[in-house]
């Protein structure tokens, strides 16, 4: 940034001429040809004033995650996401407070913000929103007419998916996911699935004999594409809806004997850190876990400073990373 001196210099001036003409001092008695060569001088020197503001306030932002240091470690999705988050937090200069969904309101009192991570069921919903605090939720929408939230373009990063298997000649193509239970007992299916479902079945291909629901970790993984490979007539690629289902994958299709993407093919999503030691190496979804995790802090801080009433909800587009983990389906039938 150019000093005051620097422009006085250019426009050949004194100080506190320079000072009093940016300052737009009424009482300066000079003529608009000097003012208009410190103006200049100061744009050449891409001088910019600085506002007189009051000292930003220390933010202190709680932090809420809906699950488990386990489930945490088992599926490294959320592990990436909070990172972001929290380095974000300490790059600004903030304070972090770790929050649950049960703590005192006298606890909750000390934050001027709260970012909600994970999955929440209607009533943790509804105890959060009763905090009356600015809130961003990530990974899901909370309430869209109270809270802002950032998500993942789930619907149209699935349609690539499908899409890019499609191409690459596969009709049978297996899916392994999950779903969970809020802490409302309710279910909450796998957010791919439906996409997939409605893929497929607009191209006459939808089997429901190859979709093997359980839960998010490796085991599963395993689990369910062993179930998949026991059929007569096994999928030649298979969908996992999360890169650590996808290694319990990779397991189940070694054990059989059998070669990816040879024999089968597959995909994950989220493109966690892990799997980049997978061989071959998987074919992936990027969800973009770190600008997630920094936006949603860059959101709840412009909401509680600005005192923004007007609700955000960003959707992130993913990207779709082509390893070697997909063959194609018609390589085999070219070759005979």
């Amino acid at each position: 940034m150019a000093t005051i001196k620097e422009i006085a210099e250019l426009a050949g001036v004194s100080l506190t001429t320079v000072s009093r003409v940016l300052n737009y001092d009424e009482t300066l008695n000079v003529q608009d040809e000097t003012k208009k060569k410190v103006f200049e001088a100061a744009e050449q020197l891409e001088y910019r004033m600085k506002e007189k503001k009051k000292r930003k306030k220390k933010l202190k932002l709680g932090v809420m995650c809906s699950y488990s240091l386990e489930e945490e470690l088992e599926d490294t999705f959320y592990l990436s996401v909070r990172v972001a988050i929290e380095k974000e937090i300490e790059k600004e200069g903030f304070k972090r407070i770790v929050l649950n969904v049960n703590d005192s309101a006298e606890k909750v009192s000390e934050v001027d913000g709260i970012i909600c991570l994970g999955t929440f069921s209607h009533s943790m919903i509804n105890r959060i929103e009763g905090l009356q605090k600015p809130v961003v939720f990530v990974d899901t929408t909370g309430n869209r007419e109270i809270s802002d939230s950032i998500v993942t373009d789930i619907s149209h990063s699935v349609e690539v998916v499908m899409e890019y298997l499609w191409k690459q000649g596969h009709r049978d193509i297996g899916f392994i996911g999950g779903r969970e239970l809020d802490s409302d007992g309710n279910e909450v299916l796998d957010s791919r699935f439906p996409k997939y479902k409605s893929f497929l079945e607009e191209r006459n291909y939808m089997r429901d004999e190859y979709v093997k629901i359980g839960g998010y970790t490796p085991k599963y993984g395993y689990r369910l594409t062993k179930e998949l490979l026991e059929q007569e007539n096994r999928p030649t690629a298979i969908f996992a809806a999360n890169d650590s289902l996808a290694v319990g994958c990779y397991k189940a299709i070694i054990e059989k004997g059998l070669r990816i993407p040879e024999d089968v093919s597959v995909i994950g999503f989220n493109d966690i850190s892990m799997i980049k030691y997978l061989v071959p190496p998987l074919t992936t979804v990027h969800v973009h876990m770190n600008f997630m995790g920094s936006q949603a802090v860059k959101m709840l801080v412009d909401r509680i400073q600005s005192e923004r009433t007007v609700n955000m909800h960003v959707s992130v587009p993913t990207s779709l990373i082509i390893r070697e983990s997909v063959g194609n389906a018609n390589k085999g039938e070219e070759n005979e």
